[in-house]
């Protein structure tokens, strides 16, 4: 993801999968996603936990430096919870709902890594939220192994046959990977 020359990025949110299956695809990119946000000395904010395509991204980059901070609601602190192995601060909030507001108040853009459908939630709350001008930040899907191809097309479609425009044409930024 590119920055645009009148937008300074701090404080990167990335959000992706709580499992990565067999993908080592997913597992090489979650962990040069972390790499390169500590080396542009970049903020993370994630959904928290220590599980899954997460827990590869903020480790890698915690380990070089950045600051990171876990966003988890309570309900799913049991299933993935930052006490084991810490990577930086948490904030444990409500709901998802909740969860998605505090990385919106946090982050300046954000990446989506291959995920769940808490995953596609966050996505496509934050690309409403765009699209009616509740923010303005920046939406980039690491498009790994083709995984949002299919989320893509219908998201096409859908602005072709239902809307005259995207309002925020430009908050999309599709970055292919491996």
């Amino acid at each position: 993801m590119a920055a645009t020359p009148n937008r300074q990025f701090k404080n990167i949110c990335v959000l992706s999968g709580f499992n990565y299956g067999k993908h080592k695809e997913f597992v090489e990119a979650a962990i040069d996603l972390g790499r390169s946000i500590a080396e542009r000395k970049l903020h993370l904010v994630y959904g928290g936990g220590n599980r899954g395509l997460s827990k590869l991204v903020s480790e890698a980059a915690f380990i070089r430096g950045s600051q990171v901070l876990g966003i988890i609601p309570r309900a799913l602190k049991p299933l993935g919870s930052l006490s084991d192995s810490p990577t930086g601060e948490e904030l444990v909030v409500s709901g998802m709902q909740e969860r998605i507001t505090e990385m919106l108040n946090h982050a300046d853009a954000f990446i989506f890594l291959p995920g769940d459908l808490a995953t596609l939630e966050a996505l496509i709350t934050l690309a409403s939220w765009a699209h009616l001008h509740i923010h303005q930040k920046p939406i980039g899907l690491l498009n790994v192994n083709n995984f949002y191809d299919g989320f893509i097309t219908f998201l096409n479609h859908a602005i072709k046959k239902l809307f005259h425009s995207f309002r925020n044409e430009k908050a999309f930024y599709l970055c292919s990977h491996y």
